[in-house]
């Protein structure tokens, strides 16, 4: 009596690897608490984050075509190397919809990104088809890890072992699940220059105190702070975005008319979603040969009386 002993959490048993219904391998995340992460090696894409009550905070579309070579909508698609469809490739590049492998050898990160921490680090380098229309060799290293409080967090290394320069865009293209659109509200981006994708990329600045939504919105807000705090009044949570390496915030909702128009996305399931993605778009990341790049993304989701802003 009155011996204890202490509990050591052990990352690597904390995972679990199954396929999916096309055969591809996912990881299963689970923290000491019960929240959870699953992350597809199709695209090295997160398609879902549970809280410790086994809530669903990720959005992902009820009409979500789960078939190789595309991604599915929801979750946390990774665009590189290109945001959006300003480049030579298809919309959001190519990551997304390869098949990445589990490294079991990854260069050392930092102490903090490993404890305490069930993560999976996965590895993507080009196929020949892809130099074909990106001719840039790259190893391209994503840690993906929940914490013990059950924050999701993201870290990307991009190197280019190529002979020569490159240069990409990038995006952790972030659907979160909210109660109702018209109740949320975006802070921590007021008074920034933006780039309006309905308006042929035009910059404005923003003038509301927040950013709340009646229509349409597809936003590239620039030079961004890297805290920025998406509040759900019907849900009384607010979900907390962390950045780091990743200057630009794209904000998105397609609303009624773009969802009647889009195969993949129910006519009212813009209601239930926003993106809000941590992302470097506006002036794109060169790298050197030899040269890395790190970019750095936690989401974590609080009751909406606390505010981080």
């Amino acid at each position: 009596m009155g011996h204890s002993s202490a509990v050591v959490w052990d990352q690597r048993a904390a995972n679990e690897i199954t396929k999916d219904w096309n055969g591809i391998d996912q990881v299963t995340l689970r923290s000491p608490r019960g929240a959870s992460a699953r992350v597809s090696l199709h695209g090295g894409q997160v398609i879902s984050w549970r809280s410790d009550r086994g809530e669903e905070l990720l959005f992902t579309s009820s009409k979500a075509i789960f078939k190789s070579p595309k991604a599915m909508r929801g979750g946390i698609p990774v665009c590189f190397p290109q945001f959006g469809n300003g480049g030579c490739l298809e919309q959001h590049g190519f990551a997304k919809n390869k098949i990445w492998t589990i490294d079991a050898d990854p260069p050392p990160f930092q102490p903090s990104d490993s404890n305490g921490k069930a993560f999976v680090d996965l590895l993507l380098k080009p196929s020949e088809e892809d130099l074909k229309s990106w001719p840039h060799s790259f190893e391209f290293r994503l840690r993906v890890s929940l914490a013990a409080n059950g924050d999701l967090n993201m870290i990307s290394r991009i190197r280019n072992i190529n002979g020569k320069p490159f240069s990409f865009s990038f995006a952790y293209h972030t659907y979160l699940s909210v109660s109702d659109i018209s109740e949320v509200r975006i802070e921590g981006l007021e008074t920034l220059d933006y780039l309006d994708n309905l308006c042929q990329r035009e910059r404005f600045t923003e003038q509301g105190d927040a950013i709340t939504f009646e229509s349409e919105v597809d936003r590239v807000y620039l030079t961004s702070p890297n805290v920025i705090a998406v509040l759900d009044h019907e849900k009384k949570r607010t979900f907390v975005i962390r950045k780091d390496g990743l200057p630009d915030a794209a904000v998105w909702n397609p609303w009624e008319k773009k969802s009647r128009s889009m195969t993949d996305i129910g006519d009212e399931e813009y209601k239930q979603m926003l993106c809000v993605d941590a992302a470097a778009i506006e002036k794109p990341i060169t790298l050197k040969p030899g040269e890395e790049w790190t970019g750095r993304f936690e989401l974590s989701v609080v009751p909406s009386s606390y505010c981080s802003i």
